[in-house]
């Protein structure tokens, strides 16, 4: 018998679904939190999509929400911006990404575009990335603006194979800039943090759920909250038995999970 929690930070990519393969498990294991009533967030890495993108996506593998019920590093990054610059009227930054990243930050009225001298430079994943984009990006680092990636996944599940991360652009800009990333996104406490203080819960009630262990595991251990490694997606059992810090619990998929 498991613990009971009173509250789920839940991955997408490789727990929910994989590409646009649908994890069956993963859907029930959220149906069954509806049903139940219990809090939950999906706390996931991608910044391509919009919160509205991101419900539909699940709506199509059978998982019915709302932008309520999801938590992005785009979230994480407005909130971090907002709170070290409390009394500016405007925060200038440089994007890399999509429009996912793009809507979200300029949603918020004083973070602002300046590719001429940003204090930010945020770059999130993009599959249109260009060597002037990472130019710009370069030099306005080496000329002081802090660098901040929205997530440091190496690798992407897309189907049956791994594409190049974000966090393998954030690492091709670092070799340029001689300057290593902030990551809001998993593993760091940052994105953790802010998703708790949205749903009211603490670290001691929840439960972070995931197939990565580098991502969404590390996420709990960074933060001394409990796991659940699901075998769905990216981290095998061979992968994880090299690591010397387990999850809290380990399962082939979440139909295995008790509520």
């Amino acid at each position: 018998m498991n613990k009971q929690y009173g509250c789920y930070l839940i991955d997408l990519d490789g727990t929910i679904y994989r590409g646009e393969k649908t994890i069956q498990s993963g859907v029930d294991f959220v149906n069954r939190l509806n049903e139940k009533k219990i809090p939950y967030l999906f706390l996931t890495n991608n910044t391509t999509r919009t919160p509205e993108m991101i419900v539909a996506k699940l709506a199509s593998h059978g998982v019915i929400t709302d932008v309520d019920h999801v938590y992005t590093p785009i979230m994480a990054t407005v909130s971090y911006l907002l709170e070290h610059n409390p009394g500016t009227d405007a925060i200038p930054v440089y994007i890399i990404g999509q429009i996912g990243l793009w809507k979200g930050l300029l949603a918020e009225d004083r973070i602002v575009l300046d590719n001429n001298n940003p204090k930010y430079v945020i770059v999130g994943m993009d599959t249109d990335l260009t060597y002037k984009k990472i130019c710009i990006a370069t030099n306005a680092i080496r000329k002081g603006a802090e660098f901040i990636g929205t997530n440091s996944d190496h690798v992407l599940p897309s189907g049956d194979k791994l594409l190049p991360g974000n966090g393998s652009q954030c690492a091709m800009i670092a070799v340029a800039s001689d300057q290593k990333p902030f990551f809001i996104g998993k593993p760091s406490a940052v994105i953790v943090n802010y998703a708790l203080k949205k749903i009211k819960k603490n670290i001691e009630e929840s439960l972070i759920v995931g197939d990565n262990y580098e991502t969404d595991i590390m996420a709990g251990i960074n933060c001394r909250m409990d796991s659940l490694l699901t075998l769905t997606g990216v981290t095998t059992k061979k992968q994880l038995a090299e690591e010397k810090i387990q999850p809290t619990y380990v399962l082939n998929n979440l139909d295995e999970w008790q509520l």
